[in-house]
């Protein structure tokens, strides 16, 4: 098929539930994409968070050939090998618990909620969540999204979630009632506009739900497999959460969600309570394993840490210059550059010029490059987007 005809399939044959870009991207490797004109872009979003690797990291692309010529997919009542590698990979680089694996972070954060309604006995049920929260698409990660834009058309939402102001602890003492039963945050907030979670405030959190006993749960689906360059971003907080999900970028391209639970919850859910047709395939469980083992390997933390300061240090030297930059926000490799105009045609004058880079909540351009990207790809994509800033903005 030729690109006319790629974008006629895709108006007579795929629902528009997407707004697509007019690019068709062909190959990837690292940090490049190629388009169908064999055209080259650096890309520092790329997947959406998922390909924190990089696009066909060696070792996943290695992993995978190998388990789809073994076994692809097994039905969870029987057992897997790379199941249990993966479970017990997770918990020795999080916290004492159990997993339950699924295909998305939205499926995890679904199986979170339904945990937390188990753990409150049918006598408590409402989940504190907060503004400028994103959790997933389906009708109960929307209903506890506090973005409405992400709810309209859905309604009745799913009852019981209460939105309250981020970083604002006061809020979440009000909202507290007979009948909360946990405390839902991501603790940089992407769809959000990246948002970063005070630590103290974190941590009040982690003592209300101690004494309160409710749950904390974190959705780590883009701060997790380090982001932020720690595994988990709850790392940077001296807390432990009693849920964590976790999606994206563990599958390194292949489609995984998990959910971990502290071990004093984890059995709540029984035989039949829950389940995931696909979850935790072998052939995904391999490419997680491989992903794991990477950035052991290959000391991606410390090098995210690294490129996280020379990236940052590169981008204050753009908001020293251009007034319209009026913050630049993050942890480790996950930033945004607030703005005091709309960044959507900042964002896509870079992608002409052959940088992918992303615009979410209408002001803020979104950075989040592999976690190896190197001085040379940060010189080169801030080059570019000099460039559009000087062209578009003051």
């Amino acid at each position: 098929m030729n690109k006319q005809e790629i974008f006629q399939a895709y108006n007579d044959y795929i629902m528009p539930t997407y707004a697509r870009l007019p690019y068709i991207f062909v190959k990837g490797k690292g940090a490049k994409l190629v388009d169908i004109d064999s055209k080259e872009y650096l890309d520092f979003f790329p997947g959406w968070g998922v390909s924190n690797l990089g696009h066909c990291h060696h070792k996943v692309v290695s992993s995978v050939r190998e388990q789809a010529g073994k076994l692809i997919h097994l039905p969870n009542n029987f057992y897997s090998l790379q199941q249990a590698q993966l479970a017990k990979e997770l918990i020795s680089v999080a916290f004492a618990g159990k997993v339950f694996f699924c295909n998305s972070g939205a499926e995890a954060n679904e199986a979170a909620i339904k945990l937390s309604r188990v753990f409150g006995e049918g006598r408590r049920f409402e989940i504190i969540t907060f503004e400028n929260s994103f959790h997933g698409r389906t009708l109960a990660c929307v209903s506890a999204t506090g973005q409405p834009k992400y709810q309209e058309g859905f309604a009745p939402l799913v009852p019981e979630f209460k939105i309250v102001p981020f970083n604002d602890i006061e809020a979440v003492k009000k909202a507290i009632s007979p009948k909360t039963v946990a405390i839902m945050l991501e603790l940089v907030q992407g769809e959000g506009g990246i948002n970063v979670a005070e630590k103290d405030f974190v941590r009040q959190l982690r003592r209300i739900c101690d004494t309160d006993k409710l749950l904390l749960i974190v959705d780590e689906v883009q701060t997790g497999i380090g982001r932020t360059a720690k595994m988990f971003a709850y790392q940077h907080y001296g807390i432990a959460p009693d849920i964590m999900t976790l999606a994206k970028a563990l599958g390194g391209g292949m489609p995984i969600g998990v959910m971990m639970a502290k071990k004093e919850i984890a059995d709540l859910l029984r035989p039949g309570m829950h389940a995931s047709t696909f979850g935790g395939s072998p052939l995904v469980c391999k490419a997680a394993l491989s992903v794991l083992r990477a950035i052991r390997k290959e000391k991606l933390l410390n090098k995210a840490e690294d490129s996280a300061v020379y990236l940052n240090k590169k981008l204050a030297f753009l908001k020293d210059r251009y007034k319209t930059i009026k913050e630049i926000r993050g942890l480790g490799l996950m930033l945004g550059l607030d703005l005091n105009i709309d960044g959507s045609a900042i964002a896509g004058a870079c992608l002409k010029k052959g940088l992918i880079i992303n615009c979410t909540h209408r002001t803020v351009l979104r950075m989040m490059p592999a976690l190896d990207v190197s001085k040379k790809q940060i010189d080169k994509a801030v080059k570019i987007l000099d460039a559009v800033l000087s062209e578009k903005a003051l």
